[in-house]
């Protein structure tokens, strides 16, 4: 489609990833002060801004406009988005949209999430003593699991990807110690960012004597629940023009948002189950439209909710072929000094996973990698990036963002 235009990310935003407990705040002054920091940081006011894209999960109806009433009351149309864990990336999705089809010239993508126990409860733990409800979100995911698998008394979400690594095992020899290498790995990028929750570094032995969760996973290879927001202001070429922005301003590439077919449940798989189906879809889509090969990519921010699925997400985007991730993470050719960067903020593992913000925090850190603003955790020389994003019920965004200047 050679009409469209290439939007641009000209302004982000984020907080701190934390939890209530240690920040008390609402999820209207988070999301404030992400929507503020963008805006500021793109050097535009609230408004210039024509549309708004607000991601949340677990906040009421309409908790985007009670958001932006906060920081602007202009009439501007705001659609509220939901698509979970995938739901700050199909903000973005919506937003660039409106760019790159000329509806706007200039948007705002938001996502954010104050997590509770409660609400993470609503599909929350199967046992053999306890029932599911007659419809979920995830009802074709629990048909396979319930089938296939012995059930234990843990989250849904901690059972379908903790069986995918005992799959990923199985398949294809995969060791505990890869496993807990990549939350190894991401542990210890996240001691260089400011806005993680955690950042602290991990030995090996540490990761693997922690908490058992599920199968071979332990508590330090799992994402915490998580407060926080992040935001980006998304512009035309011709916006980027008239403001001088050209030196700033990131170009999306392409981007592709793909749900799950048949092939997802019908396989018996729980990797597949888990979405990687979805994003071999996904990347194979937005790098084809990019121009580009996985291997012209420098920096990665990858869906690590689990370390498993960053393992089935490296060989799901081709940085790898099947069952190679593990070896390939252990040996280093996923942090600094290796093929490519995965995951330098310290992905959902160690950054935080505030399931509405996921999305927008990755735009938020390429952007700093791709403008040579990310300070201690500046990938050196980094001119292409790439996103994934993924969210179970389902939904997969992958997103390709080049450095400022190029096309």
């Amino acid at each position: 489609m050679t009409d469209l235009r290439t939007p641009y990310v000209i302004g982000v935003g984020m907080t701190r990833f934390t939890r209530i407990e240690t920040e008390p705040w609402t999820y209207s002054q988070m999301a404030g002060e992400a929507i503020r920091a963008a805006l500021g940081d793109a050097g535009v006011d609230y408004g210039s801004i024509e549309r708004a894209a607000v991601g949340y999960v677990f906040q009421p109806s309409a908790a985007g406009q009670r958001v932006l009433y906060d920081v602007g009351l202009t009439g501007i149309p705001v659609v509220n988005v939901n698509n979970n864990c995938a739901t700050g990336s199909t903000a973005l999705n919506l937003a660039q949209e409106w760019v790159a089809t000329g509806l706007a010239e200039v948007v705002l993508a938001v996502g954010f999430e104050q997590m509770t126990r409660a609400a993470m409860a609503g599909e929350a733990t199967v046992s053999g003593s306890t029932a599911v409800p007659a419809v979920t979100t995830i009802d074709h995911h629990l048909q396979v699991m319930l089938e296939d698998h012995q059930f234990a008394a843990a989250p849904v979400t901690t059972q379908f990807f903790g069986n995918a690594a005992l799959e990923h095992q199985q398949r294809y020899g995969t060791t505990a110690e890869q496993l807990a290498a990549v939350a190894v790995k991401n542990h210890e990028h996240s001691t260089r960012n400011p806005n993680a929750q955690f950042t602290d570094a991990y030995t090996l032995e540490q990761v693997l004597a922690d908490k058992p969760v599920h199968g071979p996973l332990t508590r330090s290879q799992c994402s915490p629940m998580s407060d926080g927001a992040a935001a980006a202001v998304i512009a035309s070429p011709a916006f980027v023009a008239a403001h001088g922005l050209g030196d700033r301003a990131v170009p999306i590439l392409a981007q592709a948002l793909t749900t799950d077919t048949a092939d997802a449940f019908t396989s018996r798989s729980m990797i597949d189950v888990v979405g990687s189906p979805m994003t071999v879809d996904a990347g194979r889509r937005a790098l084809a439209a990019a121009g580009l090969s996985v291997d012209e990519i420098d920096v990665l921010e990858v869906h690590d909710c689990f370390s498993i699925n960053e393992l089935i997400t490296c060989e799901a985007l081709g940085l790898c072929g099947p069952g190679e991730a593990g070896p390939m993470v252990a040996d280093g050719a996923t942090t600094y000094g290796g093929a490519w960067v995965v995951n330098p903020s310290g992905g959902l593992i160690s950054k935080g996973h505030p399931l509405g913000a996921t999305g927008l925090a990755q735009c938020a850190e390429l952007t700093w990698q791709l403008r040579g603003d990310a300070g201690q955790r500046q990938v050196a020389g980094a001119s292409r990036a790439l996103a994934h994003n993924l969210g179970l019920g389902g939904a997969c965004v992958v997103t390709v963002y080049g450095a400022p200047g190029t096309r």
